[in-house]
């Protein structure tokens, strides 16, 4: 199994620590509040706590950050996190939802990545996938699917074993460029969620035809 840090403390923190504690993996959750840190830790049981700003002790880093806050999450973090995953679970868009915020012909995860020692792999993962469908788990017995992205292979095979022992189907979408497609993926579950479902009960997946 994977040993994982989570920089965040909010609710997709919550629900990947609390699939990746079930799945065998070892958590350590990090936030720059520790007393709410350490009651998440205390309401997951099995997780450890880390200290903001120092080294994480995941070999698998995830940014369960706003998108706003990501890179710079990244460079106070620096090479602490060179020669260790991190996973991009941001979706940058619009504060009105109509778009992204990042430069044209780049992503989220491209962003971040500029922003990391040379020797981390970042990989995109989770962005379709809403805090309360990731923590309630497979649907009708269907597992929930999740689009890798990342320009390194072995990153996003170790990203994958990960996700399956979420209980969670990994599919790899191409290299990091293609975040482009999947933040815009997420940003098309945000305008259903707003303009026609009105919640968030849903999730994109693939169903084979064969």
């Amino acid at each position: 199994m994977s040993s994982i840090s989570i920089i965040g403390l909010g609710t997709m923190a919550s629900a990947l620590a609390d699939r990746a504690l079930a799945g065998g993996n070892t958590v350590e959750l990090i936030g720059r509040d520790p007393a709410k840190a350490k009651e998440l830790a205390g309401s997951l049981g099995g997780a450890t706590v880390g200290t903001a700003g120092t080294a994480p002790a995941g070999d698998i880093v995830i940014l369960a950050v706003p998108y706003a806050n990501a890179a710079e999450a990244v460079r106070e973090y620096g090479d602490t996190l060179d020669g260790k995953i991190v996973i991009d679970i941001t979706n940058p868009v619009t504060p009105d939802i109509t778009g992204l915020v990042t430069p044209d012909g780049s992503s989220g995860a491209q962003e971040i990545a500029k922003a990391a020692p040379v020797g981390t792999h970042v990989v995109k993962a989770f962005n379709t996938l809403f805090a309360n469908v990731l923590a309630a788990g497979p649907a009708e017995g269907r597992p929930l699917d999740v689009f890798v992205a990342g320009d390194d292979a072995q990153a996003k095979a170790q990203v994958s074993v990960f996700i399956e022992s979420l209980g969670l189907r990994p599919f790899d979408a191409g290299p990091l460029p293609m975040a482009q497609a999947l933040e815009n993926a997420g940003l098309l579950e945000m305008g259903l969620m707003t303009h026609s479902l009105n919640h968030t009960d849903f999730f994109l997946g693939v169903n084979m035809l064969s």
